[in-house]
């Protein structure tokens, strides 16, 4: 066996979750066991994070395209069909699909202002969706639409040209691409 000292006890830090004057009898008589029993629970709250490793798979070329200034969408090599949300295979053919440049304007085809949304769109309630159609694209694509009022949503809105932006430090998510009026 070795000479060295392995250690007797575990390092004690004060980072993460400390308690104090957790409510516990100064004496274990009978009475205070029994009184323990009609204890509540000791409740906490504290922060919970994990990295997560995502991989996007066949749709990375599109979140590139993103980061660059660049809408890919996908087109059936036999069909001509064009989707403008990326799709690694056809819907009917099931036939692998090739990239395509998707113009950076579109007409809008269908709006909803949201006044509710996830945690990470709360704080920017209310805000429009709209589906955009693109001259070439059979399906159309989800965004937000930025530089209108909400509270003054209108059906003029249906039908007009619209113009993609782009977030200038990408998130790499969906999001990265937005809408604003084509005649801003």
């Amino acid at each position: 066996m070795a000479d060295h000292k392995l250690p007797r006890k575990i390092e004690e830090t004060d980072d993460g979750r400390i308690l104090f004057n957790v409510p516990f009898p100064h004496t274990l008589d009978e009475a205070a066991l029994q009184a323990l029993k009609q204890m509540g629970p000791i409740i906490i709250k504290q922060p919970y994070q994990i990295d997560y490793i995502h991989s996007f798979g066949q749709d990375s070329p599109f979140f590139a395209g993103l980061t660059n200034k660049v809408f890919l969408g996908n087109r059936d090599p036999e069909t001509g069909y064009t989707y403008a949300t990326p799709r690694g295979h056809d819907m009917t053919t099931g036939a692998e699909t090739d990239w395509v440049v998707l113009p950076n304007e579109g007409i809008i085809h269908a709006f909803t202002v949201c006044h509710f949304g996830s945690e990470e769109f709360l704080p920017q309630t209310p805000f429009v969706l709209i589906l955009v159609d693109f001259e070439g694209a059979d399906t159309l694509f989800l965004a937000r639409l930025v530089g209108v009022n909400p509270d003054e949503a209108s059906l003029d809105w249906i039908g007009m040209k619209v113009r993609a932006r782009y977030l200038r430090n990408s998130k790499f998510k969906p999001t990265d691409v937005y809408f604003v009026p084509a005649d801003e």
